[in-house]
């Protein structure tokens, strides 16, 4: 029988954290391009739910947040390059990142959904209305709402787009039938274009899917200690607080 502090075996650390600690800085990835969950203007300042939210966890930290902007394709290569110690920003939870990072524990779950031209909101409920020789279908490269395109519509036109965050003005000017992205997104952007564009059955969508954040693998002492925070989070009205200005 092992007795403490008689060769009982120490507790693994976490190289994440005594980098943190001694950086007093947690490089977090981030597209800067899923409203309202983060965003990067013109002049390099950054916001949005998860933008805050992983700025709370730096300050839990002890630390300070840096943004590091990466892209939908190059995301998972970040993380596990060790580029940053952490990416939010709705990211979804999927297989091939599961397997070669670790994702937290799911704060939020959503799925996709069609965000159209309001007039045209009828046209486009179901997969089948969609999947149409001459409808124009949008997609930002490189993540999940390309994925499901891609394997969802084989009759309909995929057009892509690289510029998440002007994506939606290839709807609104006829370039573009729609968009199928995550429920959260969808309304976001009908808020922002009243009357424009209006997201398709929100809280219906198509597929039922988590969102979480995602950490290297090989350090669980760094990932527990994000899922402690972030349980704490969802329940002491931060993540309320935050969210707020952002979805009312």
């Amino acid at each position: 029988m092992l007795v403490a502090g008689c060769g009982a075996p120490a507790a693994p650390g976490s190289p994440t954290l005594d980098r943190v600690a001694s950086s007093h800085v947690l490089r977090v990835c981030s597209t800067g391009d899923y409203r309202p969950l983060t965003a990067l203007a013109a002049d390099g300042t950054w916001s949005g739910i998860d933008v805050d939210m992983a700025r709370d966890l730096a300050a839990e930290l002890g630390a300070r947040a840096e943004l590091v902007r990466t892209t939908w394709a190059t995301l998972l290569d970040d993380v596990v390059a060790g580029r940053c110690d952490i990416a939010v920003g709705g990211v979804s939870v999927t297989p091939d990142r599961a397997e070669r990072a670790v994702f937290t524990e799911p704060y939020l779950r959503d799925g996709k959904t069609p965000i159209a031209r309001c007039p045209d909101v009828a046209r486009y409920g179901t997969v089948a209305d969609i999947d149409r020789p001459g409808v124009r279908v949008v997609v930002n490269p490189g993540g999940t709402n390309e994925r499901f395109a891609r394997a969802t519509f084989t009759r309909a036109t995929i057009v892509d787009h690289p510029d998440n965050s002007t994506i939606f003005d290839e709807i609104v000017a006829g370039r573009a039938d729609l968009m199928v992205t995550d429920a959260i997104e969808t309304r976001w952007q009908a808020a922002q274009h009243p009357g424009v564009l209006c997201a398709v059955h929100p809280d219906a969508p198509f597929t039922d899917s988590e969102k979480a954040y995602l950490t290297p693998a090989g350090d669980p002492a760094f990932t527990g200690r994000v899922n402690t925070w972030l349980r704490t989070a969802r329940t002491d009205g931060t993540w309320d607080r935050l969210a707020r200005p952002w979805l009312g």
